[in-house]
């Protein structure tokens, strides 16, 4: 248990994960491929859009018609008649003539501005009076404005948003390639360890961790297989741990992560055929017994037992671990959602390590505030009555009361 007490940075950690590959790409429909992370490089195969458009609703019109037109001294124009749309226009724009159109429609031939409706007004069924000026290709989207053709319009590696998804859809892409979905095998250990629809004998106590690390599976667009709860036992712990391996992208272990006489994670790990310690200790705290391991090219992962311990280190780590397989670029990764709060008393903290501190977040007359909340890493109460976490920096003795700190909000 040397390695133990060689302790890695959040950095170190962060570079560490940075290196394993994304998992191989599938195929997906648009409408299905919602926040996933694309696998190659999407390029405009046609401009968009393909002909001028309308911006607004009024009339297309010779620019050159309106020059010097003003309420005092209005333009008049002849109106030939309508753009319909959907359909390319059947009437061109002649001389001192205006046709009405709407927003998205074509601009028929002859047009190169559209005049808004705010400044025209009907006289009789043919004239229009006009009583300001255009500049050319004013209110009018060109070919090409959103996309040229061969544009870079969506890069390798990054996550498939509302917008990405109509941008596709808008290039006639229905189908694209992504990274396929973490699965994600969990192993809880433990002798203490029993289901949460049993009810613990003296000494026992339910299994927490198997329900929060599923749900933040889910949340973060992965795929959680349980394995079990696995006693305190090397020969069951090696074979489920083979099983998951042979099943699953990654391999997380709930408990048995620490020094103690019965901690028996990483001694099982350094019998499976090709592992690699990684990180055997992280210099943070809550979560400092953390493994991180490799068996043939798939992360393994030693957690803490206490549900508040392995909370965060899965906000630290696991949520950029489950971004890098799912194909975010490394180096790409983005922390959760930040605000920032005036911290509403003394922190006190060791030099050396991060601190991640559970937090409440609450209105002080008008002010964010963000109160700590204290408790011991065993407690997932402590983690109901926080809205998210507070570093504390590896050089830092402490945070003192109203100063102003970011807060990593649970999502």
């Amino acid at each position: 248990m040397e390695s133990f007490f060689k302790l890695r940075t959040t950095a170190d950690v962060l570079a560490l994960i940075d290196g394993f590959d994304p998992l191989e790409e599938e195929s997906l429909p648009i409408d299905k491929a919602l926040g996933r992370i694309l696998s190659r490089d999407f390029e405009a195969p046609e401009d968009l859009p393909t002909f001028f458009r309308s911006a607004m609703d009024g009339y297309a019109v010779r620019a050159r018609d309106t020059f010097g037109a003003s309420e005092g001294l209005p333009a008049l124009l002849n109106l030939a008649g309508e753009v319909r749309m959907g359909a390319a226009p059947e009437v061109n724009v002649g001389e001192q003539e205006a046709v009405r159109i709407a927003t998205g429609g074509m601009l028929p031939e002859g047009a190169d501005g559209v005049l808004m409706v705010e400044y025209a007004e009907m006289l009789d069924e043919t004239t229009l009076e006009v009583s300001r000026p255009i500049a050319p290709l004013e209110n009018v989207i060109q070919p090409g404005d959103d996309f040229r053709k061969g544009a870079l319009v969506i890069p390798k590696g990054a996550p498939l948003r509302v917008q990405e998804i109509g941008a596709l859809g808008g290039l006639g892409c229905s189908r694209v390639s992504v990274h396929r979905r973490p699965l994600v095998g969990i192993v809880s250990t433990g002798d203490e360890l029993v289901p949460c629809d049993s009810i613990p004998a003296p000494g026992q106590v339910r299994d927490i961790n198997r329900h929060t690390l599923e749900a933040f599976c889910r949340r973060r667009g992965a795929e959680p297989r349980y394995f079990g709860i696995c006693p305190d036992r090397f020969e069951t712990l090696e074979g489920m741990m083979r099983e998951a391996l042979g099943f699953c992208d990654t391999v997380w272990i709930s408990g048995g992560s620490s020094v103690g006489m019965r901690d028996l994670t990483l001694s099982v790990l350094e019998a499976l055929p090709s592992f690699e310690l990684l990180v055997h200790g992280i210099s943070i705290s809550p979560g400092k017994p953390t493994i991180l391991g490799r068996c043939g090219g798939k992360p393994v992962v030693g957690l803490p037992g206490h549900v508040a311990s392995a909370l965060v280190v899965a906000e630290v780590f696991l949520r950029p671990l489950l971004g890098r397989l799912s194909g975010v670029a490394a180096g790409a990764q983005e922390w959760p959602k930040e605000v920032s709060a005036r911290l509403s008393r003394n922190i006190e903290s060791v030099t050396g390590r991060e601190d991640y501190v559970r937090v409440r977040l609450f209105d002080d007359v008008g002010t964010r505030a963000a109160e700590p909340v204290f408790g011991k890493s065993g407690l997932i109460s402590t983690l109901i009555r926080a809205d998210g976490l507070v570093k504390i920096g590896l050089h830092t003795e402490g945070l003192y009361q109203g100063e102003t700190v970011r807060v990593l909000l649970f999502e």
